[in-house]
Order: structure tokens, then sequence, then C-alpha cells
């Protein structure tokens, strides 16, 4: 059975930092791409970051790099999202999710999502 299971969620203040966890099981983890997607109340589900099997490739949103970095533990199963300098547009579930194939940015590319966890930015 697969399952993604995230945490790290919370409230923080504007300009604070929050690192997020997924953790991964019922899959050969390294073997697959990750990716984060966060929506956000009355908005699509967007594309944050993704990750490759090995880690050795990365790509982030445009109008979230120098801000976020995906990273990933093989050896732990689970991926991160190291989230700085937050904004209160960062507010939004975060989701993370398994890549099965194709663009890195499309939803549709991603098999199996996890539950998500509740970011909320104060100002």
């Amino acid at each position: 059975q697969v399952q993604l299971v995230e945490s790290g969620g919370g409230l923080v203040q504007a300009g604070g930092s929050l690192r997020l966890s997924c953790a991964a099981s019922g899959r050969p983890f390294n073997r697959y791409a990750m990716g984060w997607f966060r929506q956000a109340p009355g908005k699509e589900r967007e594309f944050v970051a993704a990750i490759s099997g090995s880690g050795g490739m990365t790509t982030h949103a445009d109008s979230l790099k120098g801000r976020f970095t995906i990273s990933r533990d093989n050896a732990k199963n689970t991926v991160y999202l190291q989230m700085n300098s937050l904004k209160s547009e960062d507010t939004a579930v975060y989701y993370c999710a398994f890549h099965q194939g194709g663009s890195y940015s499309s939803r549709g590319s991603y098999d199996y999502w996890g539950q998500g966890t509740q970011v909320t930015v104060s100002s």
C-alpha cells in the first residue's frame, strides 16, 4: 500500500521559516521523483518543487526560487521542503506526491498524493 504522510506545517509569522517533511512507504522510494504542490483557499493546486529519485536534479516554481528548497533523504524515505522568508501568500495546504512520468509541474504527472499539511503565515 502506497502511503505519503506530510508533517511540519503550522502557524508562522511572516519572515519566518518552516521545514515540511513527507514520509513515503509502499514503493522503492529512490526510484521515483517526488513533488510538492500547494493549494490556497479558492485556488487551483499549484506546483512548488520536484526532485529526481537520486536527488541530483531539482526544479522549483520560478516565483519561489531562492526561498523554497526541496531535498530528500533516500535512507529515510523522506522528502523535505525548506521554506524561508515566508509571506502571507504562502498560506496553503501543502501536498507531496509520487511522480509517475511527464512534466514535473503538471498535477497529472503524479499518481499518489498525501493528505496535506496546513501552513498558515500571519502578517
